[in-house]
């Protein structure tokens, strides 16, 4: 790639040899890096090549022309910023060049000052451009899901079915499985996925203070509201809220959280005006909410409206399959953050993580995994520094949610399985094999309990079995 000046890099487009040279003699001279083409093909060759922050492309050009390039480059989806410059404008051409993503439109013969400036205005705007794809990245890559176990891989296939519409969804689970990562992930693959994602943790808001962050106030509505304030219904109008733990909002709050999912409107703490507002609300829990209707802490009417769409999260300990695929997501995101070079598990280690029953689920594996590249500078991580980041007492991950007994010779024909191939491929298939075995001993080969304590549906635990030769009696090795 050619290197690039401060001011960045621009792109002409053009079959005329004189306009090509003068504009790069004007354009080096402000500090920008040129690049030059002949004709429609070289421009995309080059764009394809050196990735220019702006394209300076000719309307009126042997083979394809100028609009169909701009067509080709997608900047509507790419990003890319372009500006056209005709000899022959007219308003039906610079409409439709803008509705195909053009930046502006050049006249010739051109105005060296119109060109600076629009060069200067469409260079701020690709790199605004850059930055938000570089964070959209960035947050993609921080809410990615990783989902290898036929428990998760279920919970993503009705995640997608749901996503496109607006039925609210109930997203439950322990502490730590990812409750907000699924509501990320409903509203990222929603039609409203460019609009305000709102998250408000009803536990971490004082009682007295939830209905003032939901609804907003008005000024003089209580000790300390000295200006009009809205709430987090009006900043996700037109978005998604998420209600996380919503088990713990006071009945009052409930009752008008209710109100506005019936009625579509609010009104601020203290003041009378009904304010319309259009949000999709996803709500999660860690709580039994039916224990806590029957208790009397929790509206049933209220459990209706939000639970459409029932998603419930399995814990961690139940399936084990996402154990290092996560393990390895992290380590690779963590030494990214960290700007050091990738690092990777021993086997010993690996078979430690994945025999750890992760009581915290994914939130405590994402921190041992983030504790550990800190701590550990060698390119390998060998068992000795894993087991200072894991808690003693939670050893193995059973698929039936108890801990049982330690499995050292299991361990070891892991650790034989994968010195023999170098493949975490075949690693994680023994541990799958091991695992498959303990979870059907455990439950003296009733197959129906077992797949139920692993999460997956039989015919998918059928499958298993025959994929890994396991007969019934199979044992463990003692």
């Amino acid at each position: 790639m050619a290197e690039e000046s401060t001011g960045g890099s621009v792109l002409i487009v053009d079959d005329e040899k004189g306009v090509r040279d003068s504009l790069q003699l004007v354009l080096e001279y402000e500090g920008y890096s040129v690049l030059k083409a002949a004709a429609g093909e070289e421009g995309l060759d080059k764009v394809e090549a050196e990735e220019p922050h702006v394209i300076l492309l000719d309307v009126k050009m042997p083979g394809l022309d100028g609009i169909e390039v701009l067509e080709r480059l997608r900047p509507n989806e790419s990003g890319r910023t372009v500006v056209m410059i005709s000899g022959h404008a007219d308003i039906a051409t610079a409409v439709d060049a803008t509705r195909k993503g053009a930046f502006d439109f050049l006249e010739k013969p051109l105005d060296q000052e119109k060109v600076l400036l629009t060069v200067r205005n469409a260079m701020n705007r690709a790199r605004l451009e850059r930055q938000n794809l570089l964070l959209r990245d960035q947050v993609e890559e921080r809410y990615t899901m990783i989902a290898e176990s036929a428990a998760m891989q279920e919970v993503l296939t009705a995640l997608e079915q749901v996503a496109a519409t607006e039925a609210r969804v109930l997203i439950t689970g322990e502490n730590g499985t990812g409750k907000e990562l699924v509501a990320r992930r409903l509203h990222a693959l929603s039609p409203r996925s460019t609009r305000p994602f709102v998250p408000v943790n009803c536990a971490a808001i004082p009682r007295d203070l939830i209905e003032s962050e939901l609804f907003g106030h008005v000024r003089g509505a209580f000790t300390g509201a000295t200006a009009n304030k809205a709430g987090k219904f009006e900043l996700a109008s037109g978005g998604t809220l998420f209600l996380d733990e919503v088990g713990d909002m006071s009945l009052s709050a409930q009752a008008k959280v209710l109100r506005a999912l019936e009625e579509g409107t609010i009104e601020r703490v203290g003041g009378n005006t009904p304010i319309r507002v259009d949000v999709r609300v996803i709500a999660a829990t860690n709580k039994d909410l039916e224990a806590a209707i029957a208790g009397g802490a929790f509206r049933q009417d209220l459990l209706y409206r939000l639970r459409v769409v029932p998603l419930p999260i399995p814990p961690l300990r139940k399936r084990p399959e996402d154990i290092l695929p996560l393990c390895e997501h992290f380590l690779a995101y963590y030494c990214a953050v960290e700007k050091r070079s990738p690092v990777r598990l021993s086997p010993e280690a690996a078979g430690r993580l994945t025999g750890y029953a992760w009581p915290g689920n994914v939130r405590e594996l994402r921190n041992a995994m983030e504790r550990l590249t800190i701590m550990n500078q060698a390119e390998e991580i060998g068992l000795d520094g894993v087991e200072r980041v894991l808690d003693p007492e939670a050893v193995i991950a059973a698929g039936a949610g108890t801990a049982g007994p330690a499995l050292p010779a299991a361990m070891e024909g892991l650790a034989e399985a994968l010195h023999r191939s170098g493949e975490l491929s075949d690693f994680r298939d023994e541990a799958e094999r091991i695992f498959l075995l303990k979870v059907l001993n455990d439950h003296d080969w009733n197959v129906k309990a077992a797949a139920e304590a692993m999460g997956i549906q039989r015919s998918n635990l059928y499958r298993k079995l025959d994929k890994y030769g396991i007969e019934r009696g199979d044992r463990l090795p003692e």
